[in-house]
């Protein structure tokens, strides 16, 4: 399957903006075969928001009118999406990203790892598991940002059988080290493909590092963005690749499998609560 990722900049609380921008891309993705686009964490919405009465402006129910007028973009141009918005919750926002295709939302994934940055400070913490989506081709699991610091949350993704891990992303100035080795790691270790959606641009005296990066699931870097620069990633998804899990690296004597070579038995301790202080969070 063809795939778009989408480096774009995007205008805090301009959603109709922002949703224009979004629909002409999603047309211009299609025009080039791309069966699936990915656009960047809060891409409708922008993410710095100085408090939460602020964001609860731009929140929007799902189904509702934004996501509306994108399923109806999709049923012109075909395909399917993947974009960061606001979603309201009982205490406020959630962080999400939705997955959208012609007959419309197929699913709505809310941010469970959450930094004390932007309007991730006072979001409602995500209460639905990480899922995998079967778009015929190809099966994919989505995150956003923050959560590809938590080898857990691909881990189990990669177990549902995702062939594509479709990050929307807002790494700031400090996070260069995701895009230089995490998303590298993260392909290699669960043998899936990566793509860390990010957007360019400044927003509130925050400047966001673009450089996209697509990885395959030997862990190498497939393409990478600019720092800067407004630009479209295409790749393409090849199946195959990521399901067989096995590594044959000498016939008969090495090989591995890093999900049937799991110890879980052993791995009790990851589940435990803990009471460790949220930086940038009083929850």
């Amino acid at each position: 399957m063809k795939v778009a990722a989408v480096q774009v900049d995007v205008k805090i609380g301009e959603v109709e903006q922002n949703l224009a921008q979004t629909i002409e891309l999603i047309g211009e993705t299609r025009s080039a075969g791309a069966e699936l686009t990915i656009f960047p964490e809060c891409a409708l919405t922008g993410y710095c928001y100085s408090d939460l009465n602020e964001a609860r402006q731009f929140a929007q129910n799902i189904p509702g009118p934004a996501t509306d007028l994108i399923v109806k973009a999709l049923q012109e141009f075909g395909g399917y999406a993947i974009f960061g918005m606001l979603e309201p919750s009982p205490e406020g926002v959630y962080n999400v990203a939705v997955l959208a295709g012609p007959n419309g939302v197929i699913g709505v994934y809310r941010k469970i790892h959450l930094p004390g940055l932007g309007v991730d400070q006072f979001a409602t913490f995500g209460d639905r598991p990480f899922e995998v989506y079967d778009l015929g081709e190809i099966k994919v699991g989505i995150g956003i940002c923050y959560d590809s610091a938590f080898p857990e949350s691909i881990r189990i993704m990669a177990i549902q059988g995702a062939d594509l891990i479709a990050l929307p992303t807002n790494f700031p100035t400090g996070a260069e080290q995701m895009t230089k080795f995490v998303m590298n790691t993260r392909s290699m270790e669960n043998k899936v493909y990566f793509a860390a959606v990010n957007r360019v641009g400044e927003e509130r005296g925050f400047r966001f590092i673009g450089e996209t990066v697509i990885t395959d699931p030997t862990g190498n870097t497939i393409s990478k963005g600019s720092g800067k620069d407004e630009e479209i990633l295409y790749f393409d998804v090849d199946p195959e690749k990521s399901r067989n899990k096995r590594i044959d690296r000498v016939p008969g004597k090495h090989a591995i499998d890093r999900l049937a070579d799991r110890r879980p038995e052993m791995y009790e301790k990851l589940t435990e609560p803990h009471s460790l202080p949220r930086p940038g969070r009083d929850d």
